[in-house]
């Protein structure tokens, strides 16, 4: 993923699989408005307000978590996004978590079942917009955040490893108001291998 600017500027994240790929999780339909228009825009709006201000040049990290207002907002949804689209995948690597992740999932919430069940939950009861993350501190130890809007955990000191994306426009064509149903599904096409990569990147 490029988190930092290229000859100042930053791109569209490439998705690495075809608009139809995650069908019918994820439309194609859904895939060109949500990567095409909506992330689009995030980024068209974030290289529009970075000229002359102190955060040309930072990673997309450095940005949600030093600036504010506008400027967040829109580094947030770009970053957040990226997270999101990644972790998906048609034919995923791995189906379940193991190893270290498989075990702090388990110290923390009991089981995977369990962990699923809190986080659809947590998704499901965030009121408006926004994510809900699987989080990890320094130390590994992992939590579930509900962020609203364009939050993400690294603005509390933690690092983002998991998310799914709240917002209306993530699931309304192919969900309608059924936000519950779409966040089950959506650990259908979950690829646990970037999320294992994630967490042992914070523990490494």
């Amino acid at each position: 993923m490029i988190t930092n600017p290229v000859n100042g500027k930053f791109e569209l994240l490439t998705l690495p699989y075809t608009e139809d790929a995650l069908a019918p999780v994820i439309s194609a339909k859904t895939i060109q408005f949500h990567h095409g228009k909506h992330l689009q825009a995030y980024v068209n709006n974030l290289n529009a307000a970075l000229p002359g201000t102190p955060f040309e040049g930072m990673s997309l990290e450095e940005i949600v978590v030093k600036s504010e207002g506008g400027m967040r907002n829109n580094a947030g949804q770009t970053l957040n996004h990226n997270l999101y689209f990644l972790q998906f995948s048609p034919t995923p690597a791995k189906t379940a978590p193991t190893g270290e992740l498989a075990a702090a999932i388990d110290r923390t919430f009991g089981s995977l079942d369990s962990f699923m069940t809190e986080f659809v939950q947590k998704g499901v009861s965030l009121f408006g917009s926004g994510w809900v993350w699987l989080a990890a501190d320094d130390q590994g130890n992992l939590q579930i955040t509900q962020e609203p809007n364009a939050g993400n955990p690294l603005q509390h000191g933690l690092h983002p490893l998991m998310t799914f994306d709240v917002w209306e426009h993530a699931y309304y064509l192919d969900y309608q108001n059924r936000r519950a149903d779409q966040l089950k599904d959506l650990s259908k096409i979950l690829d646990w291998s970037v999320i294992e990569k994630r967490y042992l990147e914070v523990i490494k």
